[in-house]
């Protein structure tokens, strides 16, 4: 150990040499140590009503032990002893003081005390707390004039390093300021010029990292009852964009309800974290900051921010601008999927009108010529008197009785009737119908609110044509290319999510391969359409299982459709 007198120079020139007030803390408890032979140190920073202690810095307690005590002491019992009345105090026995409260659990035994008042100018700014001498002796009168003059000495070089730090922090706030201003000017401009969401999503993540000098930030968008990480930035696992995790028990399930910022310093959000969403995706954080996007009332999703480079934990400014920013960021998403989703409206429009088109078409002119056609036969029949002219006849009319009724079949699958106005499941029920005529037996159920007698709308007519194609195609897979004899369909509605899914017995194949035959290419750009997603699975030999999730629209409800495909393909870190 110091003597007492002889190091007190020392610390002092070493204390004023310190220009940060984190650092002069962390010398004025080591020295406090070093000068009294104290086996723990502690420095409680009053608050603002200078009754409490807002900040309790300690050395000399494991991390472990931190853990296991849990809330840290707001300067009641001994400890308010020096925020009451400012002046030393020194105890050979801590427990025995009348204001004594004993120690939480966990936390480690300790007898002789001293306590000494840190002032700035006339002005309390906390109290050093000295603890147990290492040699088992109990704390002397030059140990407290030690610390009395150390404190004194800390109290200047606080003031000092709170000065320098408030003229750098102007500076870093002025700084910070105008970043966030240019941040916001470049999704100003991604608006005028650029409506891939995709390239708007990987800008964003890009700018909002170096607005807080995060060392990552993760975009991730709401689809239905999961979240889709749509852009990534800085250190983060490889395979992150694209992933998706169920909403539920997430830290951005807790800021989408509260609309406000969440932060990992909450347990209950560490706990989600860490269970569930990023966490389960190999994403770790010590801090971070889970920000909502919202746009008129309408809420998108999250941006996350992981650990400040520079103090590891976000402050109230860090907040502050992030959410500035989060603000533009939504707009730019909401603008972006608006104008996806209008050029989707146009694409889907255009595919059904052509099919309507086609079908009018085959139904006006094809199908009435041949029905012409088979007058034209049957009265040849009745004039000619040639008994292979009979028969060639006869012949000719039943091949064209079975093309009108294949093309009426064709008709139907181009644009069921039943599709308009009876919804899906009776169109389903009309498909498996006609399908198991040509020997593939089906197993149908569908479980739809609205077709069951529920209360809520009926699903939008876009929706509504994407189950039916999809399970159209995976049928005719199915039967054509799988050689099926059997085939089990389920299309439920459940907690709005739409689950569709079509199983058969038919002969598979390699999914590994990546094999975009069959119509998958068509199945999955219908369901990527509407922010949902396909799966497929399937072995040669064992057959094949399709389920399609899709997110539940309703007539007269928001159509918050997202672009999956862009965000996967283009969004990177």
């Amino acid at each position: 150990m110091t003597t007492p007198t002889k190091g007190l120079l020392r610390v002092a020139r070493g204390l004023l040499e310190d220009l940060d007030v984190e650092d002069v803390l962390d010398r004025v408890l080591a020295s406090a140590q070093e000068l009294t032979g104290a086996r723990y140190a502690a420095l409680g920073v009053l608050d603002d009503s200078r009754l409490e202690l807002s900040r309790f810095v300690t050395r000399g307690i494991e991390e472990d032990q931190r853990r296991e005590i849990g809330a840290l002491p707001r300067g009641r019992g001994v400890l308010g002893e020096l925020i009451a009345e400012h002046v030393p105090l020194r105890l050979p026995d801590v427990s025995r003081h009348p204001r004594s409260y004993g120690f939480p659990t966990g936390h480690p035994p300790m007898r002789s005390f001293l306590g000494v008042p840190i002032m700035i100018g006339d002005e309390p700014y906390g109290n050093l707390y000295l603890t147990d001498k290492r040699d088992g002796t109990h704390f002397t009168d030059e140990d407290e004039e030690a610390v009395v003059l150390l404190s004194e000495f800390a109290g200047v070089a606080i003031d000092h390093a709170r000065r320098f730090t408030g003229s750098e922090q102007q500076r870093a706030d002025l700084q910070r300021t105008v970043d966030a201003l240019d941040a916001t000017l470049q999704i100003a401009r991604a608006l005028g010029g650029e409506t891939d969401l995709a390239a708007i999503l990987e800008l964003v993540s890009k700018r909002g990292r170096a607005l807080v000098s995060a060392r990552a930030v993760v975009i991730e968008l709401q689809v239905g009852n999961e979240l889709v990480i749509a852009a990534a930035a800085g250190e983060l696992p490889d395979d992150l964009v694209g992933r998706r995790v169920p909403l539920e028990n997430t830290v951005a399930s807790a800021a989408l309800r509260a609309r406000r910022t969440q932060r990992l310093s909450d347990e209950l959000n560490r706990s989600r974290f860490e269970q569930y969403g990023l966490g389960t995706l190999r994403v770790e954080a010590q801090h971070a900051l889970v920000v909502p996007l919202i746009f008129r009332n309408q809420s998108y999703g999250v941006l996350v921010a992981v650990d400040q480079l520079e103090s590891g934990a976000f402050g109230l400014e860090h907040e502050r601008l992030l959410e500035a920013f989060a603000a533009s960021a939504a707009t730019a998403v909401a603008t972006a999927q608006s104008f996806a989703e209008g050029l989707r409206h146009q694409q889907l429009a255009a595919i059904e009108a052509e099919r309507s088109r086609w079908a009018r078409e085959l139904h006006d002119e094809t199908l009435q010529a041949m029905a012409n056609l088979c007058l034209v036969l049957a009265g040849a029949e009745r004039a000619g008197d040639l008994e292979s002219m009979s028969g060639a006849i006869a012949a000719a009319t039943e091949q064209l009785e079975g093309d009108i009724a294949n093309l009426r079949a064709l008709i139907t699958d181009l644009r069921p009737a039943a599709l308009d106005e009876l919804g899906v499941g009776a169109a389903l029920s009309a498909l498996t119908d006609r399908l198991a005529r040509s020997g593939l037996a089906i197993d149908l159920n569908v479980e739809l609110s609205y077709e069951s007698g529920g209360e809520r709308p009926r699903l939008i007519p876009e929706l509504e044509t994407s189950v039916y194609r999809i399970v159209q195609e995976a049928l005719t897979n199915a039967r054509t290319h799988g050689g099926a004899e059997r085939a089990v369909v389920e299309v439920v509605e459940k907690a709005e999510t739409m689950t569709v899914s079509v199983r058969d017995d038919g002969r598979g194949f390699d999914v590994d391969a990546q094999h975009e035959g069959f119509g998958l290419v068509g199945m999955r750009e219908r369901a990527e359409l509407f922010g949902g997603h396909i799966t497929v699975e399937s072995t040669p030999g064992q057959g094949t299982s399709i389920v399609a999730k899709l997110p539940v629209q309703r007539v007269g409800g928001p159509r918050p459709f997202v672009e999956a495909t862009a965000l996967t393909r283009r969004a990177s870190r």
